[in-house]
C-alpha cells in the first residue's frame, strides 16, 4: 500500500505513523491536489465560509444530549482537529478505497475515538441541530452515519463538499455563533436543514492513503 503525506505540524499524528506502510510521498505532488480522500485517511476538515477546522474534545454540552461536544477552531496546529474518514455503521471500508460522492461514511476523532453524530437535540448557540460526538472506541450508532455530497465521481482532495447527516437530512454546518468559558471564541457546529455556503467543507492537513492501481484507473477514466 502507498501512502501519501500533506502538511501536518508536529503535534496530534506521531502515533499514526505507526500504522503506515512503508512508502510515503510528501506533499506537495502534482498528483495529490486531485486525488480522491480515501477510507482510512486522517485529516482535517476546513469550513472555508468561516474559515474554521472542525474539531473536538473531552468537553460536554452543559445541555442537549450532554455528549461530546463538537466545534469549530480558527487555529491551524490544534491536534484535536483530525479525524479519521472510515464506512458507514457495521461496514468494513478497506483502507486506501476512494470515497464516493453519494458514499455514506463515518468520521471519527482520532484523540477520543467518538464519531461525528447527531440527533434530534437543539443546538446551544443558534438552535439549529446538534452536532456531537458519540460512541466509545470509533463504534456508536447509526446516527453516526453521514453521506458525502459532491459534483464528482468522488470526493476530490481539492473540492469543496458537503456532509448530509443520513438519519435526519441536515448538513453539517458553521453558522458563526461563538462560545464562552470554557472554550471562548470556538464555533459552533450544527446541523442545518437548508443548504447554504454555511455547508461546504475542505479535507486540508492530514495523512492520505492513496488509491489502488486499480482504484486510480477508475479515478482517471471518470474524468475522460
Amino acid at each position: 500500500m502507498t501512502w501519501s503525506l500533506a502538511p501536518v505540524n508536529s503535534m496530534g499524528l506521531s502515533w499514526v505513523l505507526l500504522f503506515i506502510a512503508p512508502t510515503l510521498m510528501l506533499a506537495p505532488d502534482p498528483s495529490i491536489a486531485s486525488s480522491p480522500v480515501t477510507c482510512g485517511s486522517v485529516l482535517k476538515l476546513l469550513n472555508p465560509r468561516h474559515s474554521v477546522r472542525l474539531h473536538s474534545h473531552d468537553v460536554r454540552y452543559g445541555s442537549g444530549s450532554g455528549q461530546q461536544s463538537v466545534t469549530g477552531v480558527t487555529s491551524v496546529d490544534d491536534g484535536n482537529s483530525y479525524w479519521r474518514i472510515r464506512g458507514k455503521m457495521d461496514t468494513v471500508c478497506e483502507r486506501g478505497t476512494a470515497i464516493r460522492c453519494g458514499q455514506v461514511i463515518r468520521i471519527t476523532h482520532v484523540n477520543t475515538g467518538r464519531n461525528l453524530h447527531s440527533h434530534h437535540f437543539t443546538s446551544p448557540l443558534s438552535g439549529n441541530q446538534e452536532v456531537s460526538a458519540f460512541g466509545d472506541g470509533g463504534e456508536g450508532d447509526y446516527l453516526d452515519d453521514w453521506t458525502v455530497l459532491c459534483n464528482e465521481d468522488y470526493w476530490e482532495r481539492d473540492s469543496e463538499v458537503r456532509f448530509r447527516h443520513t438519519a435526519t437530512d441536515v448538513y453539517l454546518s458553521v453558522t458563526g455563533e461563538q462560545y464562552g468559558r470554557p472554550i471562548n471564541g470556538q464555533r459552533e457546529v450544527n446541523g442545518m436543514v437548508s443548504s447554504s455556503q454555511n455547508n461546504y467543507w475542505k479535507a486540508m492537513e492530514g495523512i492520505f492513503m492513496k488509491p489502488s492501481d486499480t482504484q486510480r484507473t477508475d479515478f482517471n477514466h471518470s474524468e475522460l
